[in-house]
């Protein structure tokens, strides 16, 4: 169903209970009564009979227009999905010996990304003895991270992850722009 999370309800045929709560289509209830009476006040109204709780005692069950019901549901799902930002982490990737316009290219690389909104985790990778020096790795990211000041602030400070430092850096509530993110 497209990744929908609309549960599923019993209705009319389906309910496996004896006797029912019914409660009609304006919220009032009907009181307990065999399921066939139900499943007749039902098609005398020309509605469904949907269970809403099933694990009462008895299992109360609605009469409602089962497909408009599920029209309504899946429109709320939607409107809420519409709000939502998913917020991806974006990692760029450096080395000690990283030269000062590879650094400008990849701090722009990094301001991009934070104004599209998304997370970036800027990470050192260590190779062979550079690891003796993590002090150069520590720089790198305190430059980067006061180079973006304006656009974003430290999530995460520096920490040595194996044989590689990384930051986390997440955009500024004033400075995120609405545009749609391209993928990759």
């Amino acid at each position: 169903m497209r990744g929908e999370i609309i549960k599923q309800l019993r209705t009319n045929r389906r309910i496996r209970a004896r006797e029912v709560l019914v409660i009609d289509e304006a919220g009032e209830r009907l009181g307990t009564m065999p399921l066939a009476q139900a499943l007749g006040i039902a098609e005398e109204r020309d509605l469904d009979l949907v269970e809403v709780a099933a694990t009462a005692v008895p299992p109360v069950c609605r009469l409602l227009d089962y497909g408009k019901y599920k029209y309504e549901q899946s429109k709320k799902e939607r409107e809420a999905k519409k709000g939502q930002r998913i917020s991806m982490v974006r990692e760029v990737r450096l080395r000690p010996k990283i030269d000062t316009h590879d650094l400008e290219s990849k701090i722009r690389l990094a301001g991009k990304l934070l104004k599209g909104g998304d997370k970036v985790k800027v990470a050192v990778f260590f190779r062979g003895r550079e690891i003796t020096h993590p002090e150069i790795g520590w720089n790198l990211l305190q430059r980067i991270s006061a180079s973006l000041s304006e656009q974003a602030s430290v999530e995460r400070m520096p920490a040595m992850e194996g044989r590689n430092m990384n930051i986390i850096l997440i955009p500024s509530p004033a400075k995120q722009s609405k545009e749609p993110r391209k993928e990759d």
